[in-house]
């Protein structure tokens, strides 16, 4: 047979990419896609952009139907969601079991949904009725799991925002607030029973943000610099993100739980931003993202807990262009909708120029009737706001960011 002169560039790329990226991807890379835009790619060519980055797990806001029929049997794990909206509903073991068979059992084992978050920074939000309807919504959803015998292989959680946290620096000092210690507890010793996961949403880039002439630039985004030193612990941290994580690791084991797997649900730098958002360029989230993939394929743990691989999300698969609120809010993607790059990020590009004009927020999940439908949750359409905490995520995390000397000033000031 004669050669082909003109070989499909796609194949090629990705030979390449399995040749020369691949061997050092062998920690699992979790991207999350949102869907709040009208002009992103269909499912079933967002597969290989998905890979392209060796992405092995994906976060949905919702249990959109499409995506996981698209994903089946690729081997790729799924988070799937369900709104704040519909906690109360999900408290309501009928529903709940509805929802898990209308919307997981549905699609296994083809597509290999391994989690549930039910809610997303509810917490932080605080909402009284949220908050005392989040543990009895899990626990609905894990009773059902267990009902229909999947959970063995499903596990319920929520994700939290990172301004859960009291005290946040040094590492080792990290607390939970006060206010929500009962709850937190209870959510953890959830986990504790379940085998489930307890999920961060952490972004320093909101520090630099808030304060750039005193945050190190090159400590978050995991370039060459002299670090911190954690002075209890004596332990030291080369980047924000590290110092994030072992503060969670810390605030969890001031409330007696040592050994919880803790998992960044969402961390990402945006490519653009408006006037007052500063450090929002396409170069910082090369680097941010790129530097944060390389450790992730390093298999490259904490100071606190240098043994453990870290299980991250990236934030986001797609620049989104129905998002609210300020410019970086739309973009966060590594890809842009077309499916080209958003910056280099290392891998061969994949063309994914198909769009599905018609979706604007992966909705649409089989669902019976009275059940609430999976929907993104309203804390996912505003992550760089405060969500109506008494304490920003900004002022929480700017210890991270200052020198030693600085720190207690910092904590004086804004109570921490």
């Amino acid at each position: 047979m004669e050669p082909n002169p003109n070989p499909n560039p796609i194949s090629s790329s990705l030979l390449l990419f399995l040749l020369f990226f691949t061997p050092t991807m062998v920690a699992p890379l979790g991207i999350n896609y949102g869907q709040i835009a009208n002009n992103l790619p269909l499912p079933e060519n967002v597969v290989p952009l998905v890979k392209s980055i060796g992405a092995t797990r994906i976060k949905l806001y919702d249990a959109d139907p499409h995506v996981l029929k698209a994903f089946a049997n690729t081997g790729v794990e799924f988070i799937v969601s369900l709104g704040n909206e519909y906690l109360s509903k999900m408290k309501d073991p009928s529903k709940a079991q509805s929802w898990v068979k209308n919307n997981v059992q549905a699609y296994l084992p083809a597509t290999k949904i391994t989690c549930i978050a039910v809610g997303n920074e509810v917490l932080t939000f605080n909402d009284t009725i949220l908050t005392d309807n989040l543990l009895p919504a899990m626990q609905s959803v894990h009773t059902a799991l267990v009902n229909l015998k999947l959970d063995k292989q499903v596990t319920v959680t929520t994700a939290h925002s990172l301004a859960i946290l009291q005290t946040s620096y040094p590492p080792s000092a990290g607390a939970f607030r006060r206010d929500l210690v009962n709850c937190v507890t209870q959510i953890v010793d959830f986990h504790c029973k379940t085998g489930s996961p307890f999920l961060i949403n952490a972004y320093p880039y909101f520090a630099y943000k808030g304060n750039p002439k005193q945050v190190s630039l090159d400590f978050v985004l995991f370039q060459p610099n002299s670090g911190i030193v954690d002075p209890e612990s004596n332990l030291h941290y080369d980047n924000m993100l590290f110092a994030q994580i072992d503060a969670v690791h810390s605030a969890l084991a001031s409330i007696g739980y040592k050994n919880v797997c803790v998992q960044i649900s969402e961390t990402g730098w945006p490519s653009k931003g408006d006037a007052d958002e500063a450090g929002a360029t396409p170069e910082n989230a090369r680097k941010y993202n790129c530097n944060l993939m390389k450790l992730i394929g390093q298999k490259k743990g904490t100071p606190m807990r240098p043994n453990s691989d870290l299980n991250i999300y990236v934030f986001a698969l797609f620049n989104e262009n129905l998002k609210p609120g300020p410019s970086s809010e739309r973009n966060y993607g590594l890809f842009k909708p077309d499916g080209s790059q958003a910056y280099p990020l290392g891998v061969p590009a994949i063309n994914a120029v198909s769009t599905n004009s018609s979706n604007s927020g992966g909705s649409g999940s089989t669902l019976s009737a009275s059940v609430p439908p999976a929907s993104s949750s309203s804390g996912y359409l505003a992550i760089t706001s405060d969500s109506g905490t008494s304490l920003s995520p900004c002022k929480t995390l700017l210890l991270y960011f200052v020198s030693f000397g600085l720190w207690k000033k910092l904590d004086n000031y804004y109570h921490l």
